[in-house]
């Protein structure tokens, strides 16, 4: 066992080079990476650091795993191929060699997950992060945003909501609910429903849930200058929600609206184009329709009130 600043930065590299895939179009260790530029590109950046984005039960090529899907999460939102990724670690000097390594891998996977390669980035000493920059194509499909709902589009989402809230619960009250707690540790970017969607032409406009469905409608609104109805019996309840509502008393609300850790998408497209949704295969959820308020609301058959903010 090696620690980082045992091996040094250059073996560290030559080392990561062993355990992710090579890219057919660049040297793992060229100075810059080329990627076809034909279409429009599509460039996301986020990071994770160990200390905020870290579970309890998560290892190092889970970290890793996620740190490629927040970014190929946002490339799914506006509907973009994705056909690279960069990642800079910035590692404890007194990390082992092989934890680096696994995040390197969980990077990797997840790129070969969503059919691309890792194709450069840069290995340094810091208190633990990992900042991805991925790279995607718009192809002949126009980009998804947040500006373009309109009153009258129906909202929808991708999958299920509130698994990874219930997984965090369950970490933290010993519940036991793995699935939820994977779910929590390992998301899934949502790309090939993303292209799916854009290619539909029916969408809108769209985001992903990565600070909750909450977040994200207050995003759309405030962008398109619209408001939102809701419904919560429309909700799409995911694995592990009813399970901490009832043993926990966490409320469903908390659970299904402003837990973030989602990487589902949430859209609204135009309800005379629901046949070019259905006939591009991507699977949705109804949950309301866009309003020509300024604010997301949600409502059941006790009322109507304004979404709070994330608590994620």
């Amino acid at each position: 066992m090696s620690t980082f600043r045992e091996v040094g930065e250059r073996d560290a590299i030559r080392k990561i080079m062993g355990v992710i895939r090579p890219s057919p179009d660049n040297g793992p260790l060229d100075d810059a990476a080329i990627v076809n530029t034909e279409g429009k590109l599509a460039i996301c950046s986020d990071g994770l650091t160990f200390d905020r984005h870290m579970t309890p039960t998560m290892t190092y090529e889970q970290f890793g795993w996620m740190a490629g899907a927040v970014n190929f999460s946002d490339l799914a939102s506006m509907g973009a191929r994705p056909t690279g990724i960069l990642a800079s670690l910035m590692m404890p000097p007194d990390l082992d060699i092989d934890d680096i390594c696994d995040i390197m891998d969980g990077i990797d996977r997840c790129a070969e997950f969503c059919d691309t390669y890792v194709i450069g980035g840069d290995t340094k000493e810091g208190t633990g992060s990992v900042v991805c920059t991925a790279i995607g194509n718009m192809e002949d499909r126009k980009p998804m945003t947040r500006h373009g709902a309109n009153p009258g589009d129906m909202i929808a989402v991708t999958g299920e909501l509130g698994s990874p809230a219930a997984g965090w619960h369950s970490m933290n009250n010993g519940l036991g609910l793995e699935e939820a707690e994977y779910s929590l540790n390992v998301p899934v970017p949502r790309v090939n429903e993303g292209m799916a969607m854009a290619g539909s032409g029916a969408v809108t406009s769209c985001m992903d849930l990565s600070d909750g469905l909450a977040e994200a409608a207050w995003a759309i609104c405030n962008a398109s200058h619209v408001g939102m109805e809701i419904r919560r019996e429309f909700l799409p309840m995911g694995y592990g929600v009813e399970e901490v509502h009832e043993s926990l008393g966490v409320p469903l609300d908390d659970l299904l609206l402003y837990w973030g850790g989602e990487y589902e998408l949430v859209f609204t497209f135009r309800k005379d184009m629901i046949k070019q949704l259905y006939g591009n295969r991507v699977p949705f959820t109804i949950i309301g329709q866009v309003t020509n308020g300024d604010r997301p609301t949600v409502s059941d058959i006790d009322g109507t009130e304004v979404l709070r903010h994330g608590i994620y």
